[in-house]
């Protein structure tokens, strides 16, 4: 079924997800947008504005040398109008068109923000080809690269394209003043351009003594102070929202109503924070790529408190301890960490060039603000964002009014709140197995249908993949695909997924899982057992062994229940061959320039068939990023359950 997120239908499954207070919030938002049509809310002239809150002495000089030419080699690609954005390559960055998709080669329509049916491709165009480049990252990689150099070009071309978008896009006229997580980062990116640009004599023409600068500063908190995401939606939206309104009034404080947006948006970045991570410290949303995001603002904005000297309550740098210490913990021998859930590339603080390892600078950030345990995974890697963000932060050490906290002495590998076990055997053998909740909230947004599913992964490589994500909108079927029972390593039942969708962002209902055991603590055999409820009346339950000795991965998948038919998906990474012949598949993949093998055998109960690039429907795909996607092939078990009836699946590794 086509699921159209603009239609009654829609409109009607997403009410019935919202709670009392939450209806009404939105009914008061509806009212406001509509008195702003009409009387537009006016910024209040402000004199003597003056930026303070600069980068220590020494910060740049700390970034390394060989970030510092990855960044350089970055900036000078944007000089010449060059970037990719989700998989489209541009070459139009040296001017460019604030309102167009070179995606579909749509422009949005222009009108009241509120008006645009952002979400039509058909009108719009792919909006997230639109918003990207207006979060004004590329413009932070630019002013961090005048920062570094000295070289003026870098600032002179932030300050056109600064002026450019403030001219094109007015307050509330168009698509960039529809969604506040646009608004948030935006915010943030403007405090790091006007502190990484401090150095150039036009810094304070283009910010604080120019009025449209200040009538943009103005009109962008006003609106995230009016318009937060409610109940149901305050996921990594509420807080790229309030880090952004937050850095913002604590750098560009000359507002009226900065103070009380300043207060506003850290108790709500405290409140957020909070509900959006467990207490183990892993994201509720159980979407890896959106953990990183919440973690990048956090950091954000506690650097803007410090540099500020506005005092954030102890718990704020608590999650953030937390949220470090999980990724430390959950992350493969080559420092990536599990591909679970929706992810989209959002970044919080853009300030490095391309082959800058995220997840390598966030512990390299996580160490110099919160200190590295002994059991943390070593980072080779250089970045320009930790020697920034640690200049301004605190150390956590140093914090003598914080809470008591009781750090992990081990490598955590059982995630209880979130259900989340990693196996690790010799080797670099790593599984990761899913056995939490459906999702974040009553909509579950970022969630896929992926119960009970598994990663494993040898030495980095992905052997048994999560596909990943893909698209968010104006491709439903992709969509469908990415986040289906079907595109992930778990089984499916009468052709449907485990939970129920609604729409592109929205679950109906959430399957309910449970892990029963896990056993971490022998060194020769790790084994974990979870088992979920989305087949009602039948139980789908599966075991995995990690066998260290042999270093073997077996699965054994129960279903007990009335007959039916059964679909059990095993999805190989992009580099792995498949020889697949009767039940058994031999697998090859290339490692440092090394062959590796393993030998997948699988249930002989079921028929076997390898796919790979079909698109009608869409089966065997691997999507690397947002917007990208590559053939990889699936292999897919089809048959009936009858009764009780189990399926093993063995996965040997040979050699290395």
């Amino acid at each position: 079924m086509t699921v159209n997120a603009g239609s009654a239908g829609w409109y009607l499954r997403r009410l019935s997800r919202m709670g009392p207070r939450e209806v009404g919030g939105r009914v008061g938002d509806a009212v406001r947008r509509r008195r702003w049509r009409s009387a537009r809310p006016v910024a209040p002239s402000v004199t003597g504005a003056r930026f303070t809150a600069v980068l220590p002495a020494g910060a740049v000089a700390a970034v390394p040398p060989d970030a510092a030419k990855r960044l350089v080699a970055e900036a000078d690609r944007l000089m010449a109008g060059q970037a990719e954005f989700f998989g489209v390559l541009r070459d139009d960055l040296a001017d460019p068109d604030w309102w167009y998709d070179p995606k579909t080669g749509r422009r949005a329509p222009e009108g009241y923000a509120f008006d645009v049916p952002y979400r039509d491709e058909d009108v719009t165009g792919d909006i997230k080809q639109i918003w990207e480049p207006s979060r004004h990252q590329y413009l932070t990689v630019l002013a961090a690269a005048y920062a570094v150099t000295g070289d003026e070009r870098y600032a002179e071309r932030v300050a056109g394209h600064l002026r450019s978008w403030w001219a094109s896009n007015p307050p509330l006229r168009g698509v960039h003043w529809v969604s506040g997580i646009e608004l948030g980062i935006r915010l943030l990116s403007w405090v790091w351009v006007r502190r990484l640009l401090d150095g150039w004599p036009g810094a304070a023409a283009l910010f604080e003594d120019n009025p449209v600068a200040l009538k943009q500063i103005w009109h962008h908190q006003r609106w995230l102070a009016a318009f937060p995401s409610r109940g149901s939606s305050a996921n990594n939206h509420v807080v790229a929202e309030t880090a952004g309104q937050f850095a913002a009034a604590c750098a560009f404080g000359w507002f009226p109503s900065s103070a009380r947006w300043r207060d506003e948006a850290l108790r709500s970045l405290e409140r957020q924070l909070r509900a959006n991570t467990f207490l183990s410290g892993l994201n509720r949303e159980l979407a890896t790529e959106y953990h990183g995001l919440v973690l990048e603002l956090g950091l954000a904005a506690v650097a803007e408190a410090d540099a500020a000297g506005v005092a954030v309550p102890p718990t704020v740098r608590l999650v953030l301890l937390r949220m470090t210490d999980a990724l430390a913990a959950v992350v493969d021998d080559r420092l990536r960490p599990p591909r679970q859930g929706d992810a989209d590339d959002g970044h919080g603080l853009v300030v490095d060039g391309a082959g800058t390892d995220r997840w390598a600078s966030l512990l390299a950030t996580g160490d110099a603000v919160f200190g590295s345990l002994p059991w943390w995974p070593a980072v080779a890697g250089t970045d320009v964002r930790t020697p920034l963000l640690a200049a301004l932060i605190r150390p956590y050490a140093k914090e003598g009014s914080g809470p008591a906290v009781s750090r992990p002495a081990s490598r955590p590998a059982h995630f209880a709140d979130a259900g989340l076990t990693v196996l690790r055997g010799p080797g670099g053998v790593w599984c990761r197995c899913d056995g939490g909740p459906h999702g974040f909230l009553s909509i579950a947004a970022h969630a896929h249908a992926d119960a009970l599913s598994v990663e494993v992964r040898h030495d980095g490589v992905d052997v048994l993949a999560d596909p990943g994500t893909y698209c968010y909108h104006g491709q439903p079927a992709w969509r469908r695909y990415f986040r289906s029972t079907l595109g992930h390593n778990t089984l499916e039942l009468d052709g449907a997924d485990q939970s129920v969708p609604g729409g592109p962002f929205l679950w109906t209902r959430h399957a309910r899982s449970r892990v029963l055991s896990v056993d971490v603590s022998d060194g020769g055999v790790s084994r974990w057992c979870a088992e979920h409820d989305g087949y009602g009346p039948s139980v789908h339950r599966r075991r995995v062994e990690l066998t260290a000795a042999s270093r073997e991965v077996r699965v054994v998948d129960e279903v007990r229940g009335p007959r039916r038919a059964v679909r059990l998906a095993f999805h190989l990474g992009p580099e792995v061959a498949a020889d697949l012949v009767d039940d058994r598949a031999v697998l090859t993949w290339a490692r440092d320039g090394e062959e590796r093998s393993a030998v997948l055998d699988l249930p002989g109960g079921l028929s076997w068939r390898a796919h790979r690039g079909e698109t009608n429907p869409p089966l065997g795909w691997y999507s690397p990023g947002f917007g990208r996607k590559e053939p990889a092939t699936t292999l897919v078990g089809t048959g009936f359950t009858d009764g009780a009836r189990e399926f093993t699946t063995v996965l040997g590794f040979r050699g290395r």
